[in-house]
């Protein structure tokens, strides 16, 4: 099977999450700067989530662009992914209602966490479907920035019952990381 399909429908997914988030900033009842500035937290957040979605759709526009055969198990792995995506306009939400309280920093790391665990599963499951030489395997390597993550992410999580800013600074570096997609899959593609 070819890509086109799954590249297709998880596009209009991540369209909807987007979409969704959107819809859940609300304007402030007062017309006034400090009405507004009181919605930054809510406004943060979106920014933030918006930001890690696309770099979700851009990582994940880059992975299908080498994958040469799509078959079940990639089916399933990517509706896997969808899925943890699908959770960020609920967390975001939360997190930016409750950006200092540490349940709430909490279960957005852990929808980060398990989104790029999502990822790491999708893109494991694309190597295993293809042969050994295929281009993905030399491109990522050892995949540490993809290891690096999932650290930050377990770190940000834990000390979200510590210090909330300190968690949000974690998810923050790792947002950083990935702005810029690989390039050494961006050099096969162009």
């Amino acid at each position: 099977m070819k890509t086109g399909r799954l590249e297709a429908f998880s596009d209009g997914v991540l369209a909807i999450v987007i979409t969704i988030m959107v819809l859940e900033l609300k304007a402030p009842k007062e017309v006034s700067l400090e009405a507004l500035s009181h919605e930054w937290p809510i406004f943060a957040s979106y920014l933030f989530s918006f930001i890690y979605i696309g770099i979700y759709w851009n990582n994940h526009h880059h992975l299908f662009q080498v994958t040469e055969k799509v078959n079940g198990k990639i089916l399933w792995a990517n509706l896997h992914l969808l899925f943890w995506l699908s959770l960020i306009p609920f967390t975001t939400s939360w997190l930016g209602e409750n950006y200092t309280v540490s349940l709430a920093v909490a279960l957005y790391g852990f929808n980060l966490l398990m989104c790029a665990i999502a990822y790491f599963t999708l893109q494991g499951t694309i190597l295993r479907s293809h042969g050994d030489d295929f281009i993905l395997r030399k491109q990522i390597g050892k995949d540490w920035k993809g290891k690096l993550s999932l650290l930050f992410y377990i770190s940000g999580l834990a000390l979200s019952f510590v210090n909330t800013w300190v968690a949000i600074g974690f998810y923050i570096l790792v947002a950083v990381m990935w702005i810029v997609p690989d390039k050494r899959i961006e050099r096969h593609i162009s």
